[in-house]
Parts: structure tokens; sequence; C-alpha cells
């Protein structure tokens, strides 16, 4: 049985799509219920004024990691369904390398403990890591959209659509003001986590159909 972009469903594994799809999906709820806990944890904790990254760097860090590695998994469970898929060329590979690397970064992000904050001891990574996060997440999904052709056409435009707000959007976080950059990064968080989201329902309704 072939899919409206002419590949074949019955190649594919059900159930790995739809388990690796809903993975994805909690991982992003699971990173944002971990940013909600952990500034309600921290004493003093301006949401607006005080981006996620000062939450993993305090003594309640530990919930942040948490979050952050959950969102690298779910990162790589939609990476792991777009490699067994493989619905495109070269665009394609690229996209599931992308993916595999955005969650490589926010694991670096969680475990190096190095927020860019004036600390010198050791080599000081993150300003580096949120590059590369700003172009990854701009180019996978585009990437991506085109293998999924017509299937289904309204989430593969709201999958562009959402490359498109995301890189028109966190270019400004460099030149906000302190006092506010705290809540835009969380909007650009949530952006994030809405392209993982939607990529891990593609791939849970792929794996539906081919049941």
């Amino acid at each position: 049985m072939d899919d409206m972009t002419g590949h074949d469903l019955d190649a594919e594994r059900p159930y790995f799509l739809i388990v690796l799809g809903a993975f994805g999906i909690i991982g992003c709820i699971i990173g944002i219920l971990g940013v909600i806990v952990a500034q309600a944890m921290v004493p003093g904790h301006d949401w607006i004024a005080d981006t996620i990254s000062d939450l993993g760097a305090g003594e309640n860090e530990i919930i942040m990691d948490v979050a952050l590695y959950a969102f690298a998994a779910g990162i790589f469970a939609v990476a792991l369904c777009a490699a067994h898929t493989h619905l495109g060329g070269v665009g394609w590979s690229g996209g599931v390398v992308i993916l595999a690397l955005l969650a490589a970064a926010v694991v670096v992000i969680g475990a190096r403990n190095e927020y860019g904050d004036g600390d010198n001891e050791g080599v000081v990574v993150h300003i580096y890591v949120v590059y590369a996060l700003g172009v990854g997440f701009f180019a996978a999904p585009l990437l991506l959209a085109n293998g999924f052709g017509r299937d289904p056409m309204m989430s593969r435009r709201w999958l562009i659509g959402l490359a498109i707000l995301w890189a028109a959007a966190s270019p400004v976080f460099f030149f906000l003001p302190t006092s506010v950059d705290g809540l835009y990064e969380r909007g650009l968080g949530l952006i994030a986590c809405a392209i993982i989201s939607l990529l891990g329902w593609m791939f849970v309704v792929r794996g539906r159909r081919a049941l």
C-alpha cells in the first residue's frame, strides 16, 4: 500500500512510528512542564527577565536538566522516525542528521552547565550551541517538509510556517534588553516544541495508516 507521496507504507513498522512519534510529543511536554516547575522552585526567579538557562545553573538544576534531556530524547525519537521512513533524497537525509545534531546540542546544554554567564572556567560552548539550535530548528523542518508531499498537506504547511516563524523570531533574541529576554526565550522554546511535536504527530498518523 502506497501513501499519497508514492512511498510504500507496508515497508514501514507502524508501531515503531507510533511509539517514537508519541515519545517525541511527550518529550516536548516534559520539557515545557520542567520549565514551569523549575521557575516555581527557584526563589526570586523572574520568568520575564530571567532566561531558561538561569534555571539550569542554580540549586534546582536537576529539574531543568531532566527537562532538557527529555526534550533531547523527544527530538532524537523524531529523528529515528524520519530515518526509518526516509521520504526524500539528500534533503531528507540532511534533515535527519540535523535532528540528531539538535538532540545532541540540547544534551550539551544540559550537561555542560555553562551558560555564557562570564564563567571562564573550561571551554565556554553555550553561545555556539545556541547558534547551532538557531540554524537547526530552521533547516530541519524545511528539509523534511518536502518529503511529506501532500500527506498530510495542512501539516506540511504548518511545518513550513513554523520554520519561517522561527527564522524570523530567533535572531531578535540577541537584540532584546535583559528585562524581557526571558519571556521571549520561552516563546522561542514553544516554537521549537511545536516543530518537534508536529513532526511527532505526523509520524504517529503515518504509523496508524500503516496498520
